[in-house]
């Protein structure tokens, strides 16, 4: 019966059908329903007294359904299909089997083998000889043997992300059937041309089979990405497809190194296109973190594009030597950087000010480069892992500024040997006048920029002249000074701007060619495509890092992948030598994609007078309808029992009480438990040290470092109580009692000021704990060191004294800009009360604080942080001793001299210290009332 559209495995089965009316007859009975009849008595007897009546037929609608489920099964169990298959083979020759198990092929792999187990089914029973052979292998092995070693070859088999290879599978099928010719040949095509004149099929019909079959499928899923062009506004992406009768829309993500999807745009084709192209609109920034481009719904090495380390954008990490003042950026360090690296960079920031922790945290995130602006020193435990990224291939990109030139020489991290201090051009007490830049030379990452005009250099630090520095040197002053230096170290490299990042030593960072200056040496850090170099006797190569399977996935197992010749010739699509992935290492690496660029996919041509017979594939139109038939019969039994219970009165009466008291139980169970769970919920939420904290928030302490010695640190709460009750007396603060801290593991920013009392018998800090004072200082916070010698040392000028020496000890390890004495117009000497002076037990040392710089000095007397409040004092008056009080009020050290109008100038000073910690530059801004009235006309 195969001749018929429909076919039945066991048609005696249908004689069945000859049944249906005994099975009518059958089922024409009803039992009579239940009667429900209400309470009274009387109505009851007056119905017992009632024949009871059978109705002789069922209802009509009742029978067609059970006849018609009777029938479904009859016909299920004859086991129809619909548009059976050709079963026959050419016993003429062997059965050659020519199967495409390229990328086109993963969508619908296993019909394809099912196809071809199949056909090998068919010669098996006919013992015909089989030959196989697979288009995206590198190797064949055609000669026609046993069904079973066909269907054991067909087992090993997969789909590669590959494009098939057909030459080579001809050339295998001419040389194993060089003698005999094949009786059915059965080309399974995924469809798609190698070229446009694709002369495959021809070749095939060159074997003289007796049959020639070609099976293919609907090729619908046939599509591919064959191109990715990174615009100025948007991703553009390209798309070919095999099939281009109907309309399509498609959805391209684009997703990150870890596989999440971060942005997608639609593809649409026309009817009968078979190239479409569509955006995916993004910031440029979130485009260059794209690593891969992917067709969603669509899992094939065609419908992935990978791309590599060229396409993304490097990873800065932005650290500063002053915190800055959010009210005025401009004085920030960091302000320009990140504007001008921001459209270029992935720009990072630690999240705390202490380097000795952020670095290290830095560092594990692997950025391509670190800018430090105006860091002088760093703490020793950093400089080793600093130096092993950089040996790895990081860039260290220095500024210089205040602290740098204050700090030491013999920094390991600047790549010239620098002249202590910074030289001043145009200044009041010099000579020379401000510089402008010089032509770039002709080597280093400015070549071919233009000089730009208009740039003027004020300050910089000075390089020792050394026989290498004109190499080292990548732009310099019209005086011959350097601006730029560089020291290659490894696989990386050290550059120092001799100049600061913000705009008080230089022109440079408000102009254009600060970008890009600063663009050229971050695309200095791009790795893994690598170019030969000069006398290089071979072309540079890359190991396979990550290939693609057939699933478009990526898998760390090379296989039998060679490495990428990144010479001339470098493959511009996949090979079987290079199959489609990355190749480098994790730190850089190149994307070899499955097409080349712009290809487009085409269906494979027909030759002329080729006489070939096309099938479709296993499960496309041959289809079983048993399972459809039984599982309607299945349904309609289903619903004749609902229909028999519905007449026998079943859904009369509905369960209701049961299901009211269970919504009861629950809704007073959530009242029960509802206010445990919120009062576990807030003590889950409480932490240790919570309490502390709040009392500290609650107000203005003051706060001393705890020694260790029990009368230093008595002493130094007392002094702090002392000047508490002045500031309580004398101003409208009100600090609460003072506190002591331990520095190596007390929070330190919730106080303006810390006093610091020195003592060289005290245990001296650990690194981590000085590490922390820095880091508190970094974020706007002031610490004033009381070496409390002054009496001591008084005539003595062999040396600082022990006191000293320990205090010394300490900043050594901290990055502290250059110091002066407080001027007699700093915003100290006018905070609260007019001083000419700091005393405190003592009266002869001066109160060191932050130096000025030249460019920013004015009678206003702000300092050069961003918010005009100094970081660090430095004193050997004892202020600590002057200020304690006993439990009495009274003073408990006396004054040297004995003078209590010392004391009270001691206490003004206190007052003007806190002042100036809570306003900052607040006094040195009315100063400039006058002038800004004036020029207002008021």
């Amino acid at each position: 019966m195969n001749a018929l559209p429909l076919a039945f495995g066991a048609p005696a089965i249908l004689m069945a059908l000859a049944a249906l009316p005994l099975i009518w007859w059958l089922l024409k009975l009803t039992p009579p329903r239940p009667k429900a009849e209400v309470f009274p008595p009387l109505k009851i007897l007056a119905g017992v007294l009632k024949r009871e009546e059978t109705p002789s037929k069922s209802p009509w609608w009742l029978t067609l359904l059970r006849m018609m489920i009777a029938a479904l099964v009859i016909f299920a169990l004859a086991d129809p299909v619909l548009n059976p298959r050709n079963a026959s083979l050419s016993s003429d020759g062997p059965l050659v089997l020519v199967v495409d198990n390229g990328w086109a092929t993963t969508a619908d792999w296993d019909r394809r083998v099912e196809s071809a187990t199949t056909l090998i089914g068919d010669a098996g029973d006919r013992n015909i000889p089989v030959s196989i052979v697979f288009t995206a292998d590198q190797t064949h092995d055609a000669v026609p043997g046993t069904s079973a070693a066909a269907l054991e070859k067909l087992g090993a088999a997969a789909p590669r992300p590959l494009r098939p290879d057909r030459t080579r599978a001809i050339d295998a099928l001419r040389t194993a059937l060089a003698e005999d010719r094949a009786g059915t040949l059965a080309y399974i095509s995924d469809g798609v041309a190698l070229r446009d004149d694709d002369p495959f099929l021809g070749d095939l019909a060159a074997l003289s089979p007796v049959e020639f079959r070609l099976i293919e499928g609907s090729g619908l899923a046939t599509v591919a990405i064959t191109g990715a062009n990174n615009g100025a506004d948007a991703l553009t992406v390209t798309l070919s497809r095999l099939k281009g009768t109907e309309a399509q829309s498609l959805i391209v993500d684009a997703q990150d190194r870890q596989g999440r999807v971060i942005a997608s745009g639609p593809v649409n084709f026309a009817a009968g296109a078979t190239e479409a192209s569509g955006d995916i609109a993004a910031p440029f920034e979130l485009r260059n973190d794209f690593a891969r481009l992917s067709i969603a719904g669509s899992a094939s090495a065609g419908a992935t594009h990978l791309l590599d380390d060229g396409f993304r954008r490097r990873k800065v990490a932005l650290i500063s030597g002053d915190s800055g003042d959010g009210f005025q950026p401009l004085l920030s360090p960091l302000y320009y950087i990140e504007r001008a690296l921001g459209p270029y960079a992935d720009l990072v920031k630690p999240g705390m000010t202490d380097l000795a922790v952020s670095i290290p945290e830095i560092l594990k995130q692997n950025p391509s480069a670190i800018v430090l602006a105006d860091v002088g020193r760093l703490p020793a435990d950093v400089y080793e892992p600093l130096e092993r990224w950089i040996a790895r291939g990081g860039t260290l990109i220095r500024f210089a500024g205040a602290r740098l030139a204050a700090a030491p020489s013999g920094d390991p991290l600047v790549p010239v040997i620098l002249r202590q201090g910074e030289r001043a051009l145009g200044g009041a007490l010099s000579w020379a006048e401000p510089q402008p830049l010089a032509d770039f030379p002709s080597f280093g990452p400015f070549t071919g920029m233009a000089r730009a005009d208009g740039i003027l250099v004020k300050r910089q630090v000075l390089a020792e002249p050394t026989p290498d520095l004109a190499e080292r040197t990548w732009a310099s002053l019209a005086d011959g000074t350097p601006l730029v230096t560089v020291k290659e170290s490894g696989a990386g490299r050290v550059v120092l701007f001799h100049v600061s990042a913000e705009a008080t030593w230089s022109d440079l960072p408000i102009s254009g060619t600060f970008v890009e200056m600063l663009r050229r040496i971050v695309q200095l850090t791009r790795v893994g495509a690598a170019e030969a170099q000069p006398g290089q006797a071979t072309a540079p190569t890359l190991a396979p890092y990550r290939l693609l399977t057939e699933r478009g996935a990526l898998t760390a197992d090379a296989g039998n992948a060679k490495p990428l010749d990144l010479g001339p010739a470098r493959p511009e699509a996949a090979t079987f030598d290079n199959p489609p992935g990355l190749y480098g290492t994790e730190d850089g690496f190149v994307a070899l994609n499955l097409l080349p660029p712009d290809a487009t996919i085409r269906p494979i041509p027909s030759a002329a007078g080729l006489t070939v017979t096309r099938e479709p594939m296993a499960g496309t139109e041959a289809k079983p309808l048993k399972p459809g038939l039984l599982i309607t019969a299945f349904l309609l039994l289903v619903i004749d029992s609902l229909v028999v219970l519905f007449m026998g009165g079943a859904f009369s009466q509905r369960p209701r009480r049961a299901a009211t008291s269970a919504t009861m139980a629950v809704f007073a169970a959530l009242l029960l438990f509802a206010p445990v769970s919120l009062r576990q919920s807030e003590a889950a939420d409480a932490k240790p040290g919570d309490e502390q904290i709040l009392g500290r928030l609650d107000n203005t302490h003051l706060a001393y470092v705890v020694t260790g010695e029990s009368d230093v640190d008595r002493l130094s709460e007392q002094g702090l109580a002392g000047l508490t009750d002045f500031l309580t007396y004398r101003t409208t603060l009100e600090p609460a009692p003072p506190v002591g801290v331990d520095i190596a593991k007390d929070e330190l920013s919730f106080y303006p000021i810390i006093f610091w009392p020195i003592s060289a018998s005290a245990p001296m800090p650990s690194a981590a704990a000085i590490s922390r004072i820095d880091a508190y200082m970094r974020a706007g916070g002031t610490v004033l060191f009381d070496t409390r010698d002054q009496f001591s040392s008084l005539g003595d000028d062999t040396g600082p004294s022990a006191n000293g020496e320990r205090l010394q000890a300490i900043l050594a390890n901290i990055d502290i800009p250059p110091l002066e004495p407080v001027p007699s117009d700093h915003v100290l000497t006018r905070s609260f009360y007019l001083l000419n002076g700091f005393p405190g037990r003592y009266n002869g040392s001066p109160l060191w604080v932050e130096a000025r710089q030249e460019a920013q000095s004015s009678s206003s007397g702000v300092a050069s942080s961003g918010d005009g409040v100094t970081p660090i004092m430095i004193t050997a008056n004892d202020m600590l001793g002057a200020w304690a009080i006993d439990t009495n009020g009274a003073s408990v050290m006396p004054m040297v001299p004995a003078d209590e109008l010392q004391r009270e100038m001691s206490f003004r000073s206190g007052v003007n210290i806190m002042m100036y910690m809570l306003t900052g530059n607040y006094k040195a801004d009315q100063v400039h009332v006058p002038a800004l009235l004036e020029r207002l006309g008021q």
